[in-house]
């Protein structure tokens, strides 16, 4: 019978997390909050990214926005980063050229780079996006900079990733789907906590004011997670999630490379506000404990109450879950979310487990 309790108590706890996060999934788009088109500088740190740049620098250049320039860092890159950054350059005024190399205290080290590339914006107000990731639509730099306000002074996007076949592509979309409902519905709580470099926003102000990445210049992640966490607060932080404002990268094509991309993001949980850590943790422990508990409960229990349980958690997921994901176009990644969900606490305990073994070290 305790065991019963135990199950009832996680299958709650998991449906207190849902109702959490329906403060995105049921929340309406926020209006535009300036129709203002203040000057902006977009910010794209890359490293041996050529064959992406030649792709998706017209993509930034075609930005519908009167008044921008892009800062293309190149990050001690090993093919000719360098020259396609330059040939772009050579033809558009808009385009400034950072060309980061090595130094022995900073080696490989992504913050680095991006101090670099900060310093030469001229701009107040930022954006920022990945060397792989392509804009949902000409507007995604009006849509991202409209967000801001004398008071909001950092703008959390959506980071997706393009859709692909195979089980491996709908995994890290799902991992992807889910870390957006967390961090959009902690803001929308006034509580946030992460935002994605893949699309992220803030002002120069905000930055310099928090001394740039100092507290954890050392780190090889946390570059927008670990910035936002300390920065991000309930009054400062606004959401752009219009699907124009959408970026989509290119997702891993290997287990094994997924992974080592999660395993170095994962890093820098530790460095979370304690707050952070603990609501985070509280999430994945139950929802680890959901599955191990169902699953004994069948067998030890009458199957009719824990069956009733079970159907309560997944109802209230699919309902709330279901509502973010049409949000943000991933309606198909509800077929078979129970088993998204198993495969995601499974590679989570994975990853945890690695990193207690040994951390990976630097970016790329």
């Amino acid at each position: 019978m305790v065991l019963l309790y135990v199950f009832a108590a996680v299958v709650f706890i998991n449906c207190c997390y849902f109702i959490l996060f329906s403060r995105f999934s049921f929340a309406t788009t926020p209006e535009v909050i300036s129709s203002e088109t203040p000057p902006v500088s977009l910010i794209i740190c890359a490293k041996n990214e050529a064959e992406n740049l030649q792709k998706y620098i017209p993509e930034w250049q075609a930005q519908e926005y009167p008044d921008f320039e892009i800062i293309l860092i190149n990050d001690a890159s090993a093919d000719n980063t360098l020259e396609v950054i330059e040939s772009f350059a050579e033809k558009d005024s808009r385009i400034k050229v950072v060309n980061v190399k090595n130094i022995e205290a900073f080696w490989a080290n992504k913050k680095y780079a991006l101090t670099l590339g900060l310093k030469r914006a001229v701009n107040t107000r930022l954006v920022f996006s990945d060397a792989d990731c392509s804009p949902a639509s000409k507007q995604w730099l009006k849509e991202m900079a409209s967000r801001f306000s004398e008071e909001k002074q950092l703008v959390l996007g959506y980071g997706a990733y393009q859709k692909r076949k195979g089980i491996l592509n709908r995994l890290i979309r799902f991992e992807t789907l889910m870390t957006a409902v967390q961090y959009f519905s902690y803001a929308n709580a006034g509580i946030p906590y992460m935002g994605v470099g893949r699309n992220l926003a803030y002002t120069s102000d905000l930055y310099y004011g928090n001394n740039g990445f100092m507290s954890h210049i050392k780190l090889s992640s946390g570059d927008d997670d670990l910035f936002v966490n300390e920065v991000a607060t309930k009054n400062n932080t606004a959401l752009s999630t219009n699907p124009s404002s959408f970026t989509y990268s290119i997702p891993k094509k290997t287990w094994k490379a997924w992974k080592l991309q999660k395993r170095r993001h994962a890093t820098t949980a530790s460095h979370y506000k304690l707050k952070h850590k603990l609501l985070l943790a509280l999430y994945y422990t139950s929802n680890l404990l959901f599955w191990v508990l169902g699953i004994v409960c069948f067998f030890l229990i009458d199957w009719k109450i824990p069956l009733a349980l079970v159907t309560l958690r997944f109802l209230v997921q699919f309902i709330v879950i279901g509502k973010a994901a049409s949000k943000l176009n991933e309606k198909d990644l509800l077929y078979f979310l129970p088993l998204w969900e198993l495969f995601l606490v499974w590679m989570q305990m994975s990853i945890f487990i690695s990193n207690k073994v040994s951390k990976p070290a630097q970016w790329k």
